[in-house]
């Protein structure tokens, strides 16, 4: 076995050794550097053309030398920073390329302060912004790389409802009544954030529309993308228990019911084609745009396929087998899609031949 240190020992290291550093800071020193690093975080985050934020006054650095810790000052005409950007630009690219500048001064006082600004940031989006969620367990399909199917809780359910089990109703309250609680559904509890799971486990849409169920996915890929955000900010973050299973019970969550949304929407494809077929209105050609989950990206996409050319052409259910078979054969050597994706995309195109198979 090697005795060379591996790329996730060398960025727990980096993380422990941040992590001591800051709370090597007094405690005054510490909030200050995190309402700055919210200052940072809204950059990194936002459409803003302008972030302001400034360096302490002091700060404590490890010295070997000395033996121990020793008390910099920074310059008052040092402290405050101002990235600002105007026409296309992203602030955040620019706020990043000023933080490397900072942290690579020679000055080590100046270095120092970037640094803990840094951690202090990567730690806000993954600790502050993200909303925590239940602890879950996830099994993968088969030979899947990320699990996403939820390993049933065969815990008793607890007699006091808690605040990630139910939606917290916020309006006006009866008197002498405390808040009104609906709780989730028993599928939507075995996922990290049951407020964002839109299908139980058989499909089932558990919110009023597609629509709502598309902003559900939304609110899982912001959630990933802050996760992202901080891991590239501060590549150590991955070594953060915290990162890890905030990013593990979200992916989880997110794949799972990104297919799921996908699985609707081809449902309701062949529901139209099958009521537009009914009305005689697919005699002028029918071309499908039939959605998928892509779990590489995260991102929901669409294979698209023409089942009948333009034109005076009598619509034959046999077309949209023949048309799923031969869009199935391409998808079956399309290398940019992942073996899981693949699959995913072919059980949908198969549904869609099983649904006009006579």
């Amino acid at each position: 076995m090697s005795n060379f240190p591996t790329p996730a020992m060398h960025l727990k290291q980096e993380y422990e050794s941040q992590k001591q550093f800051f709370e090597l800071q007094p405690a005054i020193l510490q909030r200050f550097l995190e309402s700055q690093a919210a200052q940072i975080a809204t950059g990194l985050l936002d459409s803003t053309r302008r972030v302001r934020f400034s360096l302490p006054d002091r700060v404590v650095i490890p010295s070997r030398q000395v033996g121990q810790p020793v008390t910099m000052t920074i310059p008052e005409a040092q402290r405050n920073e101002q990235v600002s950007v105007w026409l296309q630009r992203s602030v955040r690219e620019t706020l990043l390329h000023r933080l490397n500048e900072l942290e690579q001064s020679s000055d080590q006082a100046i270095s120092g302060c970037a640094a803990l600004l840094r951690f202090a940031t990567a730690v806000h989006l993954v600790s502050s912004i993200l909303p925590d969620g239940r602890s879950v367990s996830y099994r993968a399909d088969s030979d899947e790389a990320i699990p996403s199917i939820p390993v049933e809780d065969r815990l008793p359910e607890s007699a006091i409802t808690q605040a990630g089990d139910a939606i917290v109703e916020t309006g006006a309250a009866e008197s002498g009544r405390g808040e009104l609680q609906t709780p989730f559904v028993p599928d939507a509890r075995r996922f990290f954030l049951p407020q964002w799971v839109a299908f139980d486990l058989s499909g089932k849409l558990l919110v009023g529309s597609e629509k709502d169920a598309e902003a559900h996915v939304q609110s899982m890929q912001r959630y990933v993308q802050v996760l992202h955000r901080a891991s590239s900010l501060a590549p150590y973050m991955v070594a953060c228990d915290e990162y890890q299973r905030k990013r593990y019970g979200i992916l989880g969550q997110l794949i799972n019911q990104g297919r799921a949304l996908a699985n609707f929407k081809t449902a309701e494809i062949i529901r139209e084609i099958e009521e537009r077929a009914e009305k005689g209105t697919l005699n002028r050609g029918l071309s499908i745009s039939m959605p998928y989950f892509d779990d590489q990206n995260l991102v929901m996409d669409e294979v698209r396929f023409e089942v009948i050319p333009a034109g005076r052409i009598m619509f034959v259910p046999a077309f949209v087998v023949r048309a799923s078979r031969g869009e199935q054969a391409k998808v079956n050597q399309d290398t940019r899609l992942s073996t899981s994706t693949r699959k995913h995309v072919l059980a949908q195109l198969k549904a869609l031949e099983a649904a006009f198979l006579s």
